[in-house]
């Protein structure tokens, strides 16, 4: 695919760094939520990536040095999402994530800014995490809105993090800076933010040089070891829809979103803390 064979994403960039190493940056003001026309961008992408045999190494990042993806779009009709096509049957957002990991190119994502709930999945279902020091935050806050994370991150993390610390993260919902989520497993490696896109690039440009037949068939036998039957994902989906219809998970969703959610305020920038602070209301 050339940059000029008729994709047009509205909610992200792609760039050809060269033919083999291509850059995907969000740009989803004004926090980057991860809404119906983003989904749209990423599925017609992975449908690209899934047959050319040229690219090697995608990089994801975002043109929002506070975000990287902030969550899911709570404000938006998912009816919307899940009429968009998919090659795999399973709800939208799993339908990206299980044909992302299995794409037969590396994906790294480079963490700058917050990733949290299914921005937090996204990342975690890419090959490899990058994340900046000083400035990346990840975490998974669903539990304060009375559900479980719809997008596979208890399966995910524990093959990362080893099972005492999935549920530290999936029971606190708090949010695990650079250096904390470095040491937790939760990212390959925190970088300081002074050298972290020249980290990233020269990282990036070093696999896209390598031969493409070898990156696939090392990914694949890794695949064989780390990822889980599709099954539970889906399981994982349906058990987050189930919630957000209850009216605990909307009472949450109301209160926050009268404090400012989806906006580039103190209750989206500091979502995680924010969170052991809202209840339902009866």
């Amino acid at each position: 695919m050339s940059l000029a064979s008729g994709y047009k994403p509205t909610n992200l960039t792609l760039t050809e760094t060269s033919p083999t190493l291509w850059r995907a940056t969000f740009d989803n003001p004004p926090v980057n939520v991860i809404g119906p026309d983003l989904m749209r961008d990423l599925k017609e992408l992975l449908t690209e990536l899934e047959s050319n045999d040229t690219v090697k190494v995608v990089v994801f990042d975002s043109a929002n040095p506070e975000f990287f993806l902030a969550h899911y779009d709570l404000e938006a009709d998912p009816a919307i999402a899940e009429a968009l096509p998919g090659t795999t049957g399973y709800a939208a957002w799993v339908d990206i994530l299980v044909r992302l990991t299995k794409l037969p190119v590396v994906t790294i994502s480079a963490v700058r800014g917050i990733a949290r709930g299914a921005g937090s999945e996204f990342a975690l279902a890419t090959d490899i995490r990058f994340a900046s020091r000083e400035k990346a935050l990840l975490g998974q806050m669903e539990v304060g809105f009375t559900a479980v994370a719809g997008g596979g991150a208890t399966g995910r993390l524990s093959g990362l993090v080893g099972r005492g610390r999935t549920l530290e993260i999936m029971l606190g919902g708090e949010d695990f800076n650079g250096e904390l989520a470095e040491r937790y497993g939760y990212v390959n490696r925190a970088i300081p933010d002074a050298s972290f896109e020249t980290f990233v690039d020269a990282y990036a440009t070093r696999v896209s040089r390598w031969d493409r037949r070898a990156l696939v068939d090392i990914k694949g036998f890794v695949n064989e070891f780390t990822l889980l039957d599709d099954d539970v994902y889906t399981r994982q989906s349906d058990a987050f829809w189930a919630a957000a219809a209850r009216p605990e998970f909307q009472s949450i969703n109301s209160q926050l979103f009268e404090r400012g959610l989806q906006k580039n305020t103190h209750i989206e920038r500091n979502l995680g803390a924010e969170m052991g602070r809202t209840f339902p209301k009866s």
